[in-house]
């Protein structure tokens, strides 16, 4: 059976990981995959993790399974940081929430909600958008189609062709939208736009489907829910796919959840309770550790205080390095104007470098990024910075 199977291509952005692990040169540098790391090129584990970790490990019992939707506590909990505390939508019952495994399962059982349950409507994404949502749809059975999203000649939203394309969709067509920290661009909405993208959503009647995977990496914890809560105060249905890779630092933990907001608590239920049949067929319930690390954290005040703070400190740095990296550009002579990086939120930036550049990066400089020149500023030290900037004026 297996004989004739063709060799994959590697993933996009994972594949050029294992390249970089492959690589002998000691100066490597790994700007592709979407990781956060210090001044010294370390993952940290958060010092609120670890807190959290021993009172796990001091009060902990049973490894029994957990419900196929989690724990009804960490759903709260995600509900209350999309929302906002003592929100309608915390209390009312019109929101249900299901743990996932990874920001990426909760896209993935969305899909397959939509598939099962709606006739596979068509799902739009911003193009660009992250490599792999098409994938995860289409997986899924749903037709994905774009939407006008970056202005790549200004390196800007292109907010006019936006709105005009949303003003086409069709009723009962869902779009995707990236709640934060857009990837791979960096570019967000601003306040106003957010209303207006509702607002088109509404008239339109499309289903919003919110990413929300870096809460806090653009502005703050609660700044970063602007846009999800706009949309949540004009549309009366949404669904939000969370992860707590980014923000907690739990990449390995793969924790993510899946909010569905309906008109009623009665649809709410009969919603949940067919995600949960998309659930049990798919992976039958959810990993408890890295849920449990969140719930702790959140549940805690004084260690919430404590994680936002340190949220704050990882998007601080993030913000130095955009600041660092078009200084030092400057300073080894690149005549292009890269002032652009430091007004984009979150981890990625699109560096405007083409395909052939990168390529040239990688093959002259052991220098890796995606193909399209996103790049993760997360990646980049003060002691790589001058190295990284010296090969890009080189290719420029």
């Amino acid at each position: 059976m297996f004989e004739d199977v063709a060799l994959a291509p590697p993933d996009p952005i994972l594949g050029l990981t294992e390249a970089f692990n492959a690589d002998p040169n000691p100066q490597k540098i790994n700007l592709s995959v979407g990781i956060y790391q210090d001044d010294r090129g370390v993952t940290p584990v958060l010092g609120t993790v670890k807190q959290a970790e021993r009172r796990l490990v001091e009060t902990g019992g049973s490894k029994a399974y957990k419900p196929i939707a989690g724990d009804p506590a960490f759903g709260l909990h995600v509900r209350e940081l999309s929302f906002g505390a003592g929100h309608e939508l915390v209390t009312d019952g019109r929101a249900v929430t299901a743990h996932t495994p990874g920001g990426t399962g909760a896209l993935r059982i969305a899909g397959d909600y939509l598939k099962k349950l709606h006739g596979a409507p068509a799902l739009w994404v911003s193009a660009p958008t992250w490599a792999n949502h098409q994938s995860v749809f289409e997986s899924a059975g749903l037709a994905v189609r774009t939407y006008p999203y970056f202005d790549s000649a200004k390196n800007r939203l292109d907010f006019d062709a936006m709105r005009i394309a949303l003003g086409r969709v069709a009723a009962g067509d869902v779009v995707l939208l990236h709640g934060g920290c857009h990837n791979p661009t960096g570019v967000d909405p601003s306040p106003e736009q957010w209303k207006e993208i509702a607002a088109a959503l509404v008239e339109r009647r499309a289903l919003p489907l919110i990413d929300f995977a870096y809460q806090g990496f653009a502005s703050g914890v609660e700044e970063d829910a602007a846009g999800v809560r706009s949309v949540a105060g004009a549309c009366p249905e949404l669904v939000v796919c969370s992860s707590f890779s980014k923000n907690f630092g739990l990449y390995s933990e793969r924790v993510g959840a899946l909010t569905f907001v309906t008109g009623d608590a009665a649809s709410a239920a009969r919603v949940l309770s067919q995600v949960k049949i998309c659930i049990r067929t798919a992976y039958s319930n959810p990993p408890a550790h890295g849920a449990a690390i969140v719930s702790t954290v959140l549940g805690d005040p004084a260690l919430k205080r404590q994680w936002i703070g340190e949220v704050a400190e990882m998007r601080e740095r993030i913000h130095a390095m955009r600041a660092l990296f078009v200084r030092t550009l400057a300073e080894h002579g690149a005549q292009r104007d890269f002032s652009f990086i430091t007004r984009q939120n979150g981890m990625f930036s699109f560096s405007g470098l083409s395909n052939e550049q990168v390529k040239a990066l990688r093959e002259k400089h052991a220098i890796y990024m995606v193909g399209s020149g996103r790049i993760n500023v997360a990646g980049i030290t003060s002691s790589n910075v001058g190295r990284l900037c010296e090969a890009i004026v080189s290719v420029l």
